[in-house]
C-alpha cells in the first residue's frame, strides 16, 4: 500500500515524492510515501499513518477522494490512496527512510528516477488522478 497525496497550494496539481534513502530497498529512486499495512488497518488509515511516520504530514490537512490498486498479486498489493491536501499542509523528511521530500508537478513526475513499483504504475495512477480531477 502506497499512498499519493495530490493537490498543494498551487493551483496546478502536484504529488508528493520521497527520495528513498540509500541504504533502503531501491534507495536513490523516487516513490511515494507508505508502507506496509497492519493487520487492523484499511489502506486508508495505514497510507494516512505511514504519511505522518515519514513526512510528518498530519491526516487533518488532507481529504482523503479515491484509491487505486497499482499491483495485484493476490497476496500483496499496492494500493494508492489519495487525497487533496490543504494548501497549508507541512510535510517533511521525518525519519532516516527518506533524503528528501518535494511536491513535483503531475506532469514532471515521470522525469525522476521512480521506484520500481512506482515506474510502471504511474500511467494508470496519473489516469485515476485526472478522473478524480474531472468528477
Amino acid at each position: 500500500m502506497r499512498p499519493v497525496v495530490a493537490g498543494s497550494a498551487q493551483a496546478v496539481a502536484e504529488v508528493l515524492l520521497q527520495l528513498r534513502a540509500g541504504w533502503t530497498h531501491q534507495g536513490g529512486t523516487w516513490g511515494l510515501p507508505g508502507g506496509a499495512r497492519d493487520s487492523h488497518e484499511d489502506v486508508v488509515v495505514a497510507a494516512l499513518r505511514e504519511a505522518h511516520e515519514e513526512v510528518g504530514l498530519d491526516a487533518g490537512d488532507v481529504r482523503v477522494v479515491g484509491s487505486w490498486v497499482g499491483t495485484d498479486h493476490g497476496d500483496w498489493s499496492y494500493t494508492y490512496v489519495i487525497a487533496r491536501a490543504r494548501p497549508t499542509v507541512d510535510v517533511h523528511v521525518r525519519n532516516d527512510e527518506s533524503d528528501e521530500i518535494r511536491w513535483v508537478r503531475v506532469d514532471d513526475v515521470g522525469r525522476f528516477p521512480l521506484h520500481p513499483a512506482l515506474a510502471p504504475a504511474w500511467a494508470g495512477l496519473r489516469a485515476r488522478l485526472e478522473e478524480l480531477d474531472a468528477a
